[in-house]
Formats: C-alpha cells, sequence, structure tokens
C-alpha cells in the first residue's frame, strides 16, 4: 500500500503527519489495523503471560490482553506528552512522536512471543543455538520483529504486515543484534544498556535481549535511518520508549491483579516481607551479602536484596528515601488495600480491583516525563524516580509470592519438557524424506523462506534453514496447539483433525 506521505519523510524532517498533508487516514492508524487484523495477534489469547490461560481454571491475562492494556496506557502517555509544549518540542527534536504509532508498537510487541510465556522463550533459545546451531538463537523480540516483516504470508509472497518505518522502529524495544549491530556493540558499553548484558551462565553467547535476527538487519537499519544523528544507535526511539515503559506499567499491575483474584497473593506472606523490612531496615543494609543470603528465608531479606541490585544495577536511578517510600506506598495500597479483602467473585470485589488498577495506572502515566541525555540503561521517555522504585516494589511482589512458587516451577518443567520433545519430534519429521511431501504446508512454506534468506555459501545452509524453520512454526503456536500437536506426534492423541495444524 502506498500512502500519501511517506511516514519515513515525515520523521526524517520532524514535522508530522497533519502538518505535511491532511490525511484521510493516518497510515499508522492502518498499521495499527492491520496489526490487529492478523491471525498472529489473535494467536495470542491463547498465549501464557504467567501461567496458561487454561491451566488456571480462572480468568487470567494472557498475551493479548496484556497487549490491549499496554496499547492503552501507551496511547494515554503518548497523548499527554504531546499535549504539553514542552515535552512536545523535545520529542520532536529526538524524532517525533505520534500516538498512533506508540499505540500499533504497543499492540504488536508481543507477536513473536512463543507457547508458555517467558518460559518457552528461554527453552527455544537454547534448543535453538545448541540443538539446531542458530547462532541468533530465539528471541521474543527478534520473533515480533520478523513477524511483521517478513513470516507473515499474504497469498505467495512473504512480505511481513508491510508496516510504515515509524512503527518498525518504535516496536524495537532492544534497537540491536545478538552479536554485531551497531558498532560497538551495546553489551560492550559500561555501563550496558538494559537487555544488552550476556546471561551470567553463558557469557560468550551476545546480549540476553535483542531486537531482530540479522536476517531483518537491512529491515532494522531502514526502519532506523530517520532517527541517525538524533539519539545513539543503541537507543530506543522515544516513541519504543514510551512502549516499553507502558509494558513496564501495565505488567506492574495486571500481574498482581491476576494473582489477587486466584487467591495466591495472600496478605500475609506479602505483609510479613514488607514490614520486616521496614522494622530492620537499618539492621538488613548493614549486613553483609554473604550474611544476608545465609538469611535467605527470613522476612525481609528478599526485599533487600531487590534494594542491592537496584544500586548495583541501577545507579543511575536508585535512591534509599525513594525505595523506603515506594515500600510505604505499596503496603497501604496492596497490604492494607488490595489484600485486605479477599477476592469472592462479587461485583463489588470485581470493582474494587478496577479501582486500584484506575489508581496506579493514572499515578504512573502521570509521572511520566521526558529528557534529553538519558542515563544509559534509561530511554528519552522515563518514569519520575518516585514511581520508578514503585514499579520495582510491585515486580518484586509477583516475583517473589507467584514465580518462585514450587507449584508453578513444577508446572513449567513439564511445559519445557513439552516444548524440546516438540521440537526434536519437527526436526525428525522434517529429515525423513519420506515425508516430505506431507509436512504441515507452513512448516514447509516457513523452510522455503528460511533459505531464501541465507546466503548461498552459508555452511550447513538447508540445516540452518531447517532449525529456523521449527522455531518459526513452534512460536507461532498457542499453548494448547502445542501440547495438542505433540500429542498427535506422540500417537496419544484421538482426534484426527486438530487446530494444531491449522496454521
Amino acid at each position: 500500500m502506498e500512502h500519501p506521505v511517506d511516514p519515513r519523510a515525515r520523521r526524517l524532517f520532524g514535522g508530522s503527519a497533519r502538518a505535511l498533508g491532511d490525511l484521510a487516514t493516518s497510515p499508522f492508524r492502518a498499521d495499527r489495523d492491520r496489526i490487529v487484523a492478523s491471525p498472529f495477534f489473535a494467536r495470542l489469547n491463547g498465549v501464557t503471560q504467567v501461567v496458561s490461560p487454561g491451566g488456571s481454571g480462572l480468568l487470567v491475562h494472557n498475551r493479548l490482553t496484556h497487549s490491549l492494556k499496554v496499547a492503552q496506557v501507551a496511547r494515554a502517555i503518548a497523548e499527554r506528552l504531546t499535549a504539553d509544549e514542552a515535552h512536545r518540542d523535545l520529542l520532536e527534536k529526538l524524532g517525533g512522536c505520534d500516538p498512533d504509532v506508540v499505540e500499533a508498537a504497543a499492540l504488536a510487541h508481543d507477536l513473536g512471543h512463543p507457547p508458555f510465556g517467558h518460559l518457552g522463550e528461554r527453552v527455544l533459545d537454547r534448543l535453538a543455538r545448541q540443538r539446531l546451531g542458530l547462532t541468533d538463537g530465539f528471541e521474543g523480540n527478534a520473533q515480533s520483529y520478523r513477524i511483521v516483516t517478513s513470516t507473515e504470508i499474504r497469498g505467495a509472497a512473504t512480505t511481513g504486515l508491510d508496516l510504515t518505518a515509524a512503527v518498525r522502529a518504535a516496536l524495537l524495544k532492544y534497537p540491536w543484534t545478538r552479536l554485531d549491530h551497531p558498532d560497538p556493540h551495546p553489551r560492550l558499553l559500561d555501563p550496558p544498556p538494559r537487555g544488552a548484558t550476556p546471561p551470567p551462565d553463558d557469557p560468550d553467547s551476545g546480549s540476553s535481549k535483542f531486537g531482530a535476527y540479522r536476517t531483518e538487519l537491512g529491515d532494522l537499519r531502514q526502519a532506523r535511518e530517520p532517527f541517525v544523528g538524533r539519539i545513539p544507535d543503541w537507543q530506543q526511539t522515544p516513541e519504543a520508549s514510551i512502549m516499553d515503559t507502558a509494558d513496564d506499567v501495565a505488567y506492574a499491575i495486571h500481574d498482581v491483579e491476576d494473582f489477587y483474584r486466584v487467591g495466591v497473593l495472600q496478605q500475609g506472606a506479602v505483609a510479613a516481607e514488607l514490614m520486616a523490612w521496614q522494622r530492620e531496615s537499618g539492621h538488613f543494609r548493614a549486613i553483609t551479602d554473604a550474611a544476608l543470603a545465609a538469611a535467605a528465608r527470613r522476612p525481609g531479606s528478599a526485599i533487600e536484596r531487590l534494594r542491592r541490585q537496584l544500586h548495583r544495577k541501577d545507579a543511575w536511578i536508585a535512591d534509599d528515601e525513594a525505595f523506603a517510600a515506594a515500600v510505604e506506598h505499596v503496603r497501604e495500597e496492596l497490604v492494607e488495600g488490595l489484600l485486605a479483602m479477599p477476592f469472592d467473585g462479587s461485583i463489588e470485589a470485581e470493582q474494587y480491583v478496577a479501582r486500584f488498577s484506575a489508581r496506579w495506572t493514572t499515578r504512573f502515566v502521570d509521572a511520566i516525563t521526558v529528557v534529553e541525555q538519558p542515563a544509559v540503561r534509561s530511554g528519552h521517555v522515563l518514569l519520575a524516580p518516585a514511581q520508578w522504585h514503585e514499579v520495582q516494589v510491585l515486580k518484586f511482589v509477583h516475583h517473589r509470592f507467584v514465580l518462585a512458587r514450587p507449584d508453578l516451577a513444577l508446572h513449567q518443567r513439564g511445559q519445557a519438557r513439552l516444548l524440546g520433545t516438540l521440537v526434536e519430534a519437527l526436526l525428525e519429521w522434517l529429515l525423513d524424506p519420506e515425508e516430505e511431501s506431507r509436512l504441515p504446508r507452513r512448516l514447509h512454506d516457513l523452510v522455503e523462506l528460511a533459505e531464501a534468506e541465507l546466503h548461498p555459501r552459508t555452511p550447513d545452509r538447508i540445516g540452518k534453514a531447517r532449525g529456523r524453520a521449527i522455531v518459526d512454526f513452534v512460536a507461532q503456536l498457542t499453548d494448547g496447539q502445542a501440547v495438542a500437536m505433540l500429542d498427535a506426534l506422540s500417537g496419544r492423541s484421538g482426534a484426527l483433525w486438530t487446530d494444531a495444524f491449522v496454521l
């Protein structure tokens, strides 16, 4: 589709779409509509946020509802900032900020998330690198970028979603590849940007987080071209920074909501941790790291570890007074507020949750600001220090009292084993010469696409193409489809026709 105004020119010359022409339809709204109409967006309804949508027996967020909430928060931030003359002028200087661009990027930011959430992401990355020989491995953000640029199959061509450069640039939360773009690579900076540090157990593997595989590097460069000279190569665009901040805000709030509803977050346990630290913060601050580790089960020790971690990783903003104030505010709002009334499914309880969510969302959106020279581990758009600390404490509550639970770990170990077995079964199928004509059509198409992307002299080109195709294929399944496909491949399914093959 050709638009009356080239969005790349809009970015390059710093004007707005409306200033360059009164468009009947914004090209960025068209981007938003394409994303929402994509089957990859609909698929997110069946993909884990924290627990599988069907695994809890209760209504919890999935990747689709999460994306919708991130888009809502992101648009609210963009509209508030662009309504303020000082913020608007600085944003234009940095490359522009359009609420439609921000909303579209927020809607698309999780398209590449595989089955079973972040667990699936880690498992697929390990399998891709160690079993399938893919140097780039797997990364959910890079997979989202791959989907919008190349693996969305429309008719006979693989054209992606044909999004404008502005939206593609806003989708790049981590605007670098795993190993070698830009040069010098951001993982070599001191300190490195958030996400650029290699995983501690594999320091030679490149960045933990990255926005594009090498196969999409040309597209990344094209999308980012209008920002050259305005922001560093490794820095998020202002619109990407808004999307990233909105993602953090939505995650911090609605995961607390979910596990309050499910009954996992208990007032007593959360209160004991926060109040013990408040009573004994002087003692906790005085002891050594070794002594703190030895007291790991003592109430208050976990949040003290968070305080120290913030100082190590984010010295640019970490502040003890702001941290103590954040603990107190979360205690008042969460422990003495939301958790004081057990969720019973009543209308009153739902209204109470809604008020809690709205109050925190408004507090965070109103605390957003724009800076011209951010710290390396920050973006141009960020929360004020008080609210930044509150987000960290809310996320701590979720990590400590949900993600660290042994019953969730048991569930996730089974999901990890399932994904590993599924990848092995698909690889065996691809290597069977007698079965080539009966491969799932989508898998066959993805092999051809991956092979075409690789240089003809690439070592083991066919093997790498098959590996990338398997990763692309599995990443496009819902949680339920992954389970159903493995059941079918293992001979356990009694159903011949399942939606596991309709992709």
